[in-house]
């Protein structure tokens, strides 16, 4: 299938789509004309990219992890060894940000309380 077709599949843009396709996310084959052909397998491969990316994955690390996930009914299943420890210090990584952003919240809180106290 051409790029318009998965990009109809998926509802991701063609512009997503090239941009997985420069990440090494998709590889599809190229034709002698240039254009890129897609298998029916790259639908789901497009859906696992889509549902990592929700997850808070970067494309650096879905590049790294991909071939490592299956589907299965609804729900991505990692199917490699080491994948679940990578996972655990990505999720580790994401508390470590929402800690600190909750601080730097609360400190912003204060300047906008202590503002507000001047300004009545």
């Amino acid at each position: 299938m051409r790029i318009g077709e998965l990009s109809r599949r998926t509802g991701v843009s063609e512009r997503l789509l090239r941009y997985y396709e420069k990440q090494g996310l998709l590889r599809p084959e190229r034709l002698p004309s240039g254009y890129r052909e897609y298998h029916a397998s790259d639908v789901a491969a497009v859906r696992r990219i889509r549902a990592l990316l929700a997850a808070g994955l970067s494309t650096a690390t879905i590049a790294q992890i991909l071939p490592c996930f299956r589907t299965d009914a609804e729900h991505l299943v990692p199917t490699c060894p080491n994948l679940l420890d990578e996972l655990r210090v990505e999720r580790d990584r994401m508390t470590s940000a929402i800690e600190e952003l909750e601080l730097s919240r609360s400190l912003l809180d204060s300047v906008i309380t202590a503002g507000q106290s001047a300004m009545s």
